[in-house]
């Protein structure tokens, strides 16, 4: 039974991509403009940082001097990544990809927001535990609180951005999948396709 069900979904999944060339193109068209628009937010929001930042790290002092300077630092990272990702999608060509480049593009992209996710709550995790040495170390206790929760804010902006995109791209892959199906099969679900397969 499970042999014949996956065969009518296969099934499906060829007869999309005979039929969606097209659509593909515009789903992965679509896909960057999403990632296009997160560096833009990302670059946006380092630029804020590094301003705010070196204006702080020059004019405060203690754990505020600290903090100013680590969201320096930080952004510095951050505008690099969304420089060059920019730089990389907006220069992308993807006319001669084929279905299944386009598909596993965007789902390596979809995975990587996941992952960073996964190490934004480390960093998270790594700005409380300064705060906590900084208990421990009082000849240091500005530094290391002042970094500790510069950390905190950065991971947790980098992992609201993070999460969000991934959602963005993750409904957008599977609304992109049923809508084939649709579009293709308008009379038929692909779990009423199923049920039309002999079973023995």
């Amino acid at each position: 039974m499970k042999r014949w069900i996956l065969s009518g979904i296969f099934s499906i999944l060829i007869f999309s991509a005979a039929h969606g060339q097209g659509d593909y193109k515009t789903f992965y068209e679509r896909s960057l403009k999403t990632n296009n628009t997160g560096m833009y937010i990302l670059g946006s929001w380092a630029v804020a940082n590094m301003v705010a930042g070196g204006w702080g790290w020059s004019q405060t002092t203690g754990q505020t001097k600290y903090f100013h300077q680590m969201n320096f630092f930080w952004n510095t990272v951050n505008l690099s990544i969304a420089g060059i990702a920019l730089y990389s999608n907006l220069n992308a060509s993807f006319s001669d990809f084929s279905t299944m480049e386009i598909m596993e593009k965007h789902t390596k992209t979809e995975n990587l927001y996941l992952i960073n996710a996964g190490l934004d709550v480390l960093y998270i995790g790594t700005g409380f535990l300064l705060k906590h040495l900084a208990t421990k170390k009082p000849n240091r206790h500005d530094l290391l609180k002042g970094y500790g929760n510069s950390v905190i804010l950065q991971g947790s902006f980098l992992f609201i951005f993070d999460l969000v995109l991934w959602k963005i791209q993750y409904d957008h892959r599977l609304n992109f999948i049923q809508n084939l199906s649709f579009n293709y099969l308008p009379e038929m679900s692909g779990f009423q396709l199923a049920l039309t397969i002999p079973v023995n």
